[in-house]
């Protein structure tokens, strides 16, 4: 884009607009579902504390996944993470008016934070069986370990979960013809998958992109993982900020969330109107778990140019946790903004659809967009008086993306203003 001034071309940045937005969680699916059990409803949070008890997770609600992926045996060569961000891939194409337009999906880049698929249960199983009894200084342990391996792993599964394959199988499913990139690394992944579209958007080396991930906290694997590095949280439910004043924790939550990222001038050019804009989006990488002497250490840096920016109330998305020390780091930065002139009126996110990792940032975009085209914020999720009432109407909301154990994400969405 570009505009006149005193008789000269001014290069202008494309903006980065939303305008599509699929979530699909454990409060249905759809924005109007989301809208609806965050903003305007006064339930809690759906959880079930039974089936992978001491570990509470946020189970994905009823979904018909073949209104998203028709042919039978894509969904049956599908696992469940696969299924979810497939579907939310599709919704959010349909709600920018991309889907079943080819000529639109032929130049639609695909950028996927995807972690790993599911696991053989039963074979982790044998093994870890076979190592307690033994011992894990037994010297018979590793030979013991290589003949369960050879005897019970099956490549064609191992395959046929590929963190790659969850973007191969939304462009077979649903047509996107565009360049395709796969980010792993836990939150880190979708907190780069966003910034990288924003980036080459910015940049004009793309114009329309399709940008998010999917979690599946229904697997027991997952849960030994987390807990063998002493991540999740044990026993009843508790809010993100009940959990950081407490043990610390996180309790997983099944998502999908996609967003379909568009330059501003391509969005008018097809006559589509967006949910809101990201302005700026930053990201800040550790090198290993966060210690509590480093917590609260110059994380104000990663507003960067923002601060003169803003003032006055300001909507804030939060991606905490709820594990130690880095929810109490970002609760560190948080008070700083105060320093500076904004007050924040903070929602954890997490509290009401769970964390959900690789997914986890790109949701909170997505609320983010939702909430600054209705202009107007969520109500609090918890009853800590931690989260206050947001005065006014909203047109901007920060958006957090702390990692549970290492890296920092932040981005600032706002009205789009005249279109």
């Amino acid at each position: 884009m570009s505009a006149t001034s005193g008789g000269q071309t001014v290069s202008q940045q494309p903006e980065v607009w939303v305008t599509g937005i699929g979530l699909v969680s454990s409060l249905g699916e759809g924005v109007g579902a989301h809208w609806a059990a965050l903003a305007e409803g006064s339930d809690g949070p759906i959880v079930n504390e039974q089936s992978f008890a001491p570990y509470p997770v946020h189970a994905l609600g009823e979904i018909d996944f073949s209104s998203q992926i028709e042919r039978k045996s894509d969904l049956r060569q599908m696992g469940q993470w696969q299924r979810t961000g497939v579907f939310a891939a599709g919704l959010a194409l349909k709600d920018a008016n991309l889907a079943g337009n080819p000529d639109l999906l032929g130049k639609t880049d695909l950028i996927v934070a995807a972690g790993n698929g599911e696991r053989d249960e039963t074979a982790d199983a044998a093994v870890l069986r076979a190592l307690d009894e033994l011992g894990t200084c037994d010297a018979k342990a590793g030979s013991v370990l290589n003949g369960i391996l050879q005897k019970s792993l099956r490549p064609t599964l191992y395959l046929g979960e590929l963190s790659n394959l969850l973007a191969g199988n939304i462009s077979i499913t649903h047509g996107v013809a565009g360049s395709s990139r796969t980010y792993k690394g836990e939150e880190m992944a979708g907190v780069s998958a966003v910034e990288d579209a924003a980036r080459r958007i910015g940049a004009d080396q793309g114009q329309l992109f399709l940008v998010g991930g999917a979690f599946n906290s229904e697997r027991a694997d997952l849960s030994v993982v987390f807990e063998l590095c002493r991540a999740l949280w044990h026993g009843p439910f508790a809010s993100v900020w009940e959990r950081a004043g407490a043990d610390g924790g996180f309790i997983m939550g099944s998502l999908g969330a996609f967003l379909v990222l568009e330059s501003d001038k391509h969005a008018r050019a097809r006559g589509k109107r967006p949910y809101a804009k990201i302005s700026h989006i930053r990201s800040e990488s550790t090198g290993g778990p966060l210690r509590k002497d480093e917590a609260s250490k110059g994380p104000y840096d990663l507003l960067g140019a923002l601060t003169s920016e803003l003032n006055g109330p300001v909507g804030l998305l939060s991606g905490a946790s709820g594990v130690k020390p880095s929810t109490e780091d970002e609760q560190g930065w948080i008070e700083q903004l105060k320093n500076h002139g904004i007050s924040s009126s903070i929602r954890a996110y997490g509290t009401m659809l769970g964390h959900s990792l690789e997914a986890h940032f790109p949701a909170g975009i997505a609320l983010a967009a939702l909430a600054v085209s209705k202009r107007k914020f969520y109500r609090p999720f918890d009853d800590t008086g931690y989260e206050c009432v947001l005065p006014g109407e909203l047109d901007r909301t920060l958006v957090t993306g702390w990692g549970h154990w290492r890296g920092k994400g932040l981005a600032l969405v706002e009205s789009a203003g005249k279109q």
